[in-house]
């Protein structure tokens, strides 16, 4: 039998269960970079349809 080091075994427990929790973040939070890029140019359309329709007030 091979002795084990406690801090080295340790550590990789928790490395495994930020990854886990980190890959459960990604699927629910996480968005694709298509649909942050759609969100962008909807927002700068959206901004810009906005300043259009400003009316000036000489």
């Amino acid at each position: 039998m091979k002795p084990v080091n406690l801090n080295q075994a340790r550590k990789t427990k928790t490395r495994a269960e930020a990854k886990a929790k980190a890959d459960e973040n990604a699927v629910r939070f996480g968005r694709t970079k298509a649909q942050k890029v759609l969100e962008a140019t909807q927002a700068a359309q959206a901004s810009s349809r906005l300043s259009q329709l400003k009316f000036d007030d000489d």
